[in-house]
């Protein structure tokens, strides 16, 4: 099975984990740079509802033993009577979640649900009833429970911002909730899950691992020139690090082609338009995509190309060439547009 890369956040502060709260968003609990291990940071986990796995210097899925309990159809876990979601659920048939296994965070891919739950106006919330109710769904579904207890303050503190708004639904209040990790391990991929609760809601993210396939077309130069002479546009699908400005080497081929046809016509200008899906919110997917089309703009420039030759500038999810209903009409509109000046 092919390992999960683990992303351990930390920061240099800790004694910023006494009594941090983070700030209030416009929903509470509703919404990947790498830094250096904390020191070891001791974990006091609540008694255990269910089996847990046997604890290790360093998780692996390995250790999870194999479950082949039915499952339903994705999410695989309904609400309580008398709870329903705050919001619209984010449901994305590729996405990522950060999952605590109480040394580091585990960057899981694949189908990926996040919800934050509220109570029915006619009916009283209870923390209690919400979570053991959760936890029986999760040990008949054969999940073992990896991690129970708060998540430090210096590694929640050294997450990105863009991080904690793309996860929050999903994450919950875990600055001031402690945070449960189950595993299903199963023959066809595993299920990661996270939940957590307080007094007034709970947060469930739910993952069915699944590895990444870029569906990203490679255009030769001469294609890219045929589409611009004929449309004024070509459009490039350039491979990103998920929900990230960073381009992936899968795509340089793609950056070389825009390179050579610039430098075979260098009367020629172009405008860099980053697009995205329509997952998530319209100012994370504007910042998103004006952050990709610039990291475009800067591989052109550090290939050679002048930088007034060149403008960049992202649009969230304007423009869509395709339906968002599904992954390919998604991975469509994920996309870089040039434009001839």
């Amino acid at each position: 099975m092919k390992k999960i890369t683990s992303v351990v956040l930390a920061g240099a502060f800790l004694a910023a984990a006494c009594g941090h709260k983070e700030p209030e968003s416009v929903e509470r609990a509703v919404g990947n740079a790498t830094a250096p291990p904390p020191a070891p940071i001791p974990a006091v986990a609540t008694a255990p509802a269910g089996p847990v796995a046997p604890a290790a210097a360093a998780f692996s899925i390995d250790d999870v033993p194999l479950s082949n309990a039915p499952l339903g159809q994705f999410p695989y876990f309904g609400l309580p009577a008398g709870y329903e979601p705050q919001n619209k659920p984010k449901s994305l048939d590729f996405g990522h979640f950060l999952f605590w296994t109480g040394k580091a965070f585990e960057n899981v891919e694949g189908q990926t649900y996040m919800v934050t739950i509220r109570n029915h106006e006619e009916k009283k919330f209870s923390s209690y009833e919400l979570k053991r109710n959760f936890e029986t769904l999760f040990q008949q579904a054969g999940a073992i429970k990896i991690a129970d207890a708060r998540i430090p303050a210096a590694v929640l503190d050294a997450l990105p911002q863009a991080t904690r708004s793309e996860l929050l639904m999903g994450l919950g209040d875990v600055w001031n909730d402690p945070a449960q990790t189950w595993v299903i391990r199963r023959p066809s991929g595993a299920v990661w899950i996270h939940y957590t609760t307080n007094s007034a809601q709970g947060s469930l993210a739910v993952v069915q691992a699944k590895p990444f396939v870029a569906t990203a077309a490679l255009l030769p130069a001469g294609q890219l020139k045929s589409d611009l002479d004929k449309t004024g546009k070509a459009v490039i699908h350039v491979n990103f690090a998920t929900d990230r400005t960073e381009i992936l080497p899968s795509s340089k081929d793609q950056v070389d082609a825009v390179v050579a046809l610039l430098k075979a016509d260098p009367a020629l200008k172009l405008a860099i338009n980053g697009y995205t899906d329509d997952s998530g919110s319209d100012g994370h997917n504007v910042t998103l995509s004006d952050g990709r089309a610039k990291a475009v703009h800067a591989a052109l420039v550090a290939a050679g190309i002048a930088p007034d030759r060149l403008q960049a500038k992202g649009y969230g999810r304007l423009n869509p060439v395709s339906a968002n209903s599904d992954e390919a009409g998604k991975a469509a509109n994920r996309r870089v547009e040039l434009i001839k000046l």
